[in-house]
C-alpha cells in the first residue's frame, strides 16, 4: 500500500514532535496519579504556550482562560491588561484576543488491573485536538459541550510517563460576545472497571401522586449483570430499594428499575430538597461499580389555560439571561465563581436563569439545583447560517446532534432544569433548512428525554425584509413553548391568533419590564420573563449604555469592554435597574434613584438604563436643581430633605414620581403613602462626606485549602461615619500573604480598562473586588489595600 503524505501532514507532525520534546524539557515531574476514586481531578499543573511552539512554556492551573491575561507591550494607550484596541474580535470580543494555544501534562500511573482509563473535558473554547503519547485521540469543535477520551489503548506500562497534549484553536470572530480561549472548565481522568455504568446513560425520572412518589432508572447494562438501587434521604436513611432484573442476553442491554417512595419530599425553587439514587453494578454478588446521583423529584406540567406548574403549583419565571464568563476571571470556570452568580442572582430575585446561549458547566446546573434555581437549559446560538465569520455554524452540520445529545445526557437528571432551549434568534428558522433543523434538533432531544418541554427565542424580522412576524407560525409550532425575544407587545394579538400558544419572554429589556411583567402576571398562557442581562459580562461592549453624545450607536467602541446592560455588574454590584425590578416584583415598597446632573444629549440604548443612582453626594453640584425619582407602587410619594416635607405627589402609571431637589448636605426621604396616604414603606439617602478609609468584606472567612479554591473580598471606600462614598473612584494599591494569589482585582466601571492581574485596581462609584485563589496549603492568607490619605483595610482569610 503506497501512503501519501502532504507537506502540510509532514509540518503538523514535526510541530507535534517539537512540541512533545519542547514540554518535555520544561515539564515538572509527571504527576503520580492514584487511582482510588471513580473521577480524579486532572487540573494541576500544565504546561501552557501561546501561539507558537518556540514560544517559552509556563505552568498554569485550571480552570485557564488566556483571553483575559496581561498581554505584552503595555503602554496605557492600545494595549491595556488583556485589552488590545486594534483586536480583530473589537467590541463583540471585548477587544481581547484569541489565538492558537497548547497545554501539555505528564503523568505516571499504577497498573491498570484490568480497569479503563478515560480523559474528560468538561469544555475547551475551542476547536480543540487532543493526543495521548504522541496519537490523536479527537477533534473537538464546539466550545461549551464536555467530551470524553478512551486513554486504555495507547497508554505507557505502569510508572512510564504518559503525556497528554491538548492544541486549542480560538481563531478569529467565533461568537457576538467574550468567549475566553482556552481549558476553562475542568478536566478530569475516569478510572473505571472494564464492566461499568455509563453515567451518560443513566436517565433517572420522576412522578407523584398525593401520596407516593415513583422514581424510575433507565440505563444499559452489561451482560450477566444487574442493578440495585437505593435511594436515601438528605441524612442518608434508605427511604426505598430496589432490585433489576439481571441481563440474561449475549449484549448491553437496558435496564429499567422503579422505586415508591411514600410521602415523598419534593424539589421545588422554595425548597430544593434532593434524595441521593445510589446505583450498583452487581455481577456473582459481587459490586463492580457504583454511582450516586442527586435526584430532585418534582413535576412539570405546562398549559396554555394554566401557565407553568411545578409540583401543581403555578409559578412566574423571574428570569435572567446570562452569558457564562465570571467577570474579572474571564470564562474560567471555578466552582465558587459559579455559586457566587446563582447566589447573588437568587439574592436580588430572580428564581430561573436562561443559559445563553450555550450548555453551562456541570458546577453551574449543581448549584442550581442545590439552591432552587430554575434553568432554561439553550444548546445553540447559530445553526447552519452563521452570524460572526467563524463561529460555530461551521461545525453545526456535522456536530449538532452529537453535540445537543451530549448536553441532554449530561444535564438531564438535573431538577433545576425545566426546559430546554435549542437555540436563539437564529435567522434561517422560518426556511425549509430551519424547519428540518429544528425538527432534527427536536427528535435528538425526545430521544433522550421527553420529560420536559422544548423552546427556542425567536425574535422580529429585520425592517426591510419581506417576511412578517406571522410567517414564524409554523416554526413556533414545533415547539411545546414559543420563546419571544423583545416582542412583549405580540403576547395578546397572538394569542387571538394561535389558540394553545404557550409563551415565554426569553429576553426583554429592563426599561420595558413593566409592561412586559403586566402580561406575565395578567395572562397565564406566557409563564415568564427573562430580562438581557442578569449580570453584566465581557464583550458586545456598552450595548446598555447611557452616554451624553450627539450621535447613538448600538455598541461601543474603545474603551468600552462589557456589555453594562445587566441588572448587575461583573463584581456583582446592584446597578439601578435592579432597584427598579425591586419594585415590579414586589420586594420592595419603594426605591430612589437620582439622576447625575448632566442631561444634556443623554443617549440610553434600548438595554440601557438612565443615568441614575441611588446616590446623595455631589460635592460639586452644591444648591442646583437634581432630578429625583421615586418608584413605588403605592398611591402617593412625600419627599423631605432634611425634615422638611418637599411635596406629595400621585405615583404615575409607571409606578414613579418625579421630583427637582437642590442638592444639599443632608438626608432626602422618600415615604410612600397608600390610598389613605398612611405609610407604607420608607427609603433614604444619605449625603457622604470626604473618603476616610479603605473596608474590605469577604464573602467567607474560612476557605478549603485547595489550588482551586477562591476567596472574594469586596472593596469599598467609606467617609468617617461608615458610609460608601459613591463618588470616590480612586485607585488602590493591594497587598497578599500567605498561601493565595491574586486570581483577580478591578471593579464594575465598563469603559475603565484595566489589568485585572496586577495588585491595585481603581474603585468605581467607591467599590472594587478582589479575588484570591489558594496555593493548595493551609494557613492565615492576610490582605491589605491603601490609598492616598485613606486609612488602610485589612482582613485575613483562613485556608484548611
Amino acid at each position: 500500500m503506497i501512503v501519501k503524505i502532504s507537506l502540510r501532514q509532514l509540518f503538523l507532525a514535526a510541530c507535534l514532535l517539537t512540541a512533545l520534546t519542547t514540554f518535555a524539557q520544561k515539564a515538572p515531574k509527571p504527576a503520580a496519579i492514584h487511582l482510588n476514586q471513580r473521577e480524579i481531578r486532572f487540573d494541576d499543573n500544565w504546561l501552557f504556550s501561546k501561539d507558537s511552539l518556540k514560544n517559552d512554556f509556563r505552568i498554569v492551573q485550571l480552570p485557564h482562560d488566556w483571553s483575559i491575561e496581561d498581554l505584552p507591550g503595555q503602554n496605557d494607550s492600545t494595549i491595556i491588561g488583556p485589552f488590545y484596541k486594534y483586536s480583530p474580535l473589537k467590541e463583540q470580543g471585548a477587544y481581547t484576543l484569541g489565538g492558537t494555544a497548547w497545554y501539555q501534562k505528564s503523568f505516571t500511573l499504577p497498573e491498570l488491573q484490568g480497569h479503563l482509563l478515560h480523559i474528560r473535558f468538561d469544555g475547551v473554547y475551542m476547536n480543540s485536538d487532543v493526543w495521548i503519547n504522541g496519537h490523536h485521540l479527537g477533534n473537538h469543535p464546539y466550545g461549551y459541550t464536555p467530551f470524553t477520551y478512551n486513554l486504555t489503548p495507547y497508554l505507557l506500562p505502569a510508572g512510564k510517563p504518559n503525556t497528554i497534549t491538548v492544541k486549542v484553536k480560538n481563531e478569529g470572530l467565533t461568537s457576538r460576545w467574550y468567549t475566553g480561549s482556552g481549558i476553562y472548565r475542568h478536566v478530569f481522568l475516569v478510572n473505571l472497571p472494564a464492566e461499568h455504568l455509563d453515567v451518560d446513560n443513566i436517565a433517572i425520572t420522576s412522578k407523584f401522586d398525593a401520596t407516593n412518589a415513583t422514581v424510575c432508572v433507565n440505563t444499559a447494562i452489561p451482560k450477566d449483570t444487574k442493578l440495585h438501587i437505593r435511594l436515601l434521604d438528605a441524612s442518608n436513611i434508605v427511604i426505598a430499594e430496589s432490585d433489576s432484573e439481571p441481563n440474561k442476553n449475549t449484549e448491553t442491554n437496558n435496564s429499567t428499575t422503579t422505586l415508591t417512595i411514600p410521602n415523598p419530599q419534593l424539589w421545588s425553587p422554595d425548597l430544593p430538597y434532593r434524595y441521593k439514587t445510589e446505583i450498583s453494578l452487581i455481577k456473582n454478588n459481587t459490586t463492580l461499580d457504583q454511582l450516586i446521583i442527586p435526584t430532585g423529584i418534582r413535576e412539570i406540567k405546562i398549559d396554555p389555560k394554566t401557565g407553568l406548574l411545578i409540583n401543581g403549583i403555578h409559578t412566574l419565571l423571574k428570569g435572567a439571561n446570562i452569558h457564562h464568563d465570571n467577570g474579572l476571571l474571564g470564562a474560567a470556570a471555578f466552582d465558587r465563581a459559579e455559586e457566587r452568580k446563582i447566589i447573588l442572582l437568587k439574592q436580588n430575585g430572580f428564581n430561573a436563569i436562561r443559559t445563553a446561549h450555550n450548555p453551562p458547566s456541570p458546577k453551574f446546573l449543581e448549584v442550581c439545583d442545590s439552591l432552587g434555581m430554575l434553568v432554561i437549559d439553550e444548546a445553540f446560538d447559530v445553526w447552519q447560517q452563521e452570524k460572526t465569520p467563524a463561529d460555530y455554524s461551521r461545525f453545526f452540520p456535522n456536530h449538532h446532534t452529537s453535540d445537543l445529545a451530549s448536553m441532554v445526557r449530561r444535564d438531564r437528571n438535573h431538577p433545576s432544569v425545566i426546559i430546554w432551549s435549542i437555540g436563539n434568534e437564529i435567522p434561517e428558522r422560518i426556511e425549509f433548512r430551519g424547519t428540518l433543523a429544528a425538527q432534527d434538533l427536536i427528535a435528538t432531544i425526545k430521544s433522550l428525554d421527553t420529560t420536559r418541554p422544548i423552546t427556542a427565542a425567536f425574535n422580529n424580522f429585520r425592517p426591510g425584509t419581506t417576511d412578517k412576524w406571522e410567517d414564524a407560525d409554523e416554526a413556533l409550532a414545533l415547539l411545546d413553548i414559543a420563546g419571544y425575544n423583545y416582542m412583549w407587545d405580540y403576547y395578546y394579538l397572538d394569542k387571538k391568533r394561535v389558540k394553545d400558544r404557550i409563551m415565554v419572554g426569553t429576553a426583554t429589556s429592563a426599561q420595558n419590564l413593566q409592561h412586559a411583567w403586566n402580561h406575565v402576571e395578567g395572562l397565564n398562557f406566557i409563564i415568564g420573563d427573562f430580562v438581557w442581562s442578569g449580570m453584566d459580562y465581557l464583550g458586545e461592549a456598552g450595548i446598555g449604555h447611557s452616554i451624553y453624545a450627539e450621535k447613538d450607536s448600538l455598541r461601543l467602541s474603545w474603551p468600552w469592554f462589557n456589555a453594562w446592560c445587566g441588572d448587575l455588574d461583573i463584581t456583582g454590584e446592584k446597578k439601578p435597574q435592579s432597584y427598579y425590578r425591586d419594585i415590579i416584583w414586589r420586594r420592595s415598597p419603594i426605591e430612589i434613584l437620582v439622576h447625575t446632573p448632566d442631561t444634556v444629549n443623554e443617549k440610553t440604548s434600548f438595554w440601557g438604563w438612565p443615568d441614575e443612582l441611588p446616590r446623595w453626594s455631589y460635592p460639586g453640584h452644591l444648591k442646583k436643581p437634581m432630578k429625583v425619582r421615586v418608584f413605588t407602587r403605592a398611591k402617593y410619594v412625600k419627599l423631605e430633605q432634611n425634615g422638611e416635607v418637599l411635596a406629595t405627589k400621585e405615583t404615575g402609571q409607571d409606578l414613579s414620581a418625579t421630583f427637582e431637589v437642590l442638592v444639599k448636605p443632608g438626608t432626602i426621604v422618600a415615604n410612600a403613602l397608600d390610598r389613605n396616604k398612611q405609610p407604607v414603606g420608607v427609603k433614604f439617602l444619605v449625603s457622604t462626606s470626604e473618603p476616610a478609609a479603605i473596608v474590605l468584606r469577604a464573602d467567607t472567612n474560612v476557605i478549603k485549602a485547595d489550588a482551586e479554591s477562591l476567596s472574594y473580598i469586596n472593596v469599598e471606600v467609606m467617609d468617617k461615619e461608615g458610609n460608601v462614598v459613591p463618588y470616590a473612584d480612586l485607585p488602590l494599591q493591594i497587598k497578599i500573604s500567605g498561601p493565595a494569589t491574586l486570581a483577580g482585582a478591578g471593579s464594575g466601571a465598563p469603559n475603565r480598562m484595566a489589568s485585572f492581574q496586577q495588585l491595585k485596581l481603581t474603585t468605581f462609584r467607591g467599590k472594587g473586588l478582589i479575588i484570591l485563589r489558594n496555593n493548595g496549603h493551609s494557613g492565615k492568607i492576610k490582605v491589605e489595600v491603601s490609598g492616598d490619605q485613606l486609612k488602610t483595610g485589612r482582613i485575613t482569610v483562613k485556608a484548611k
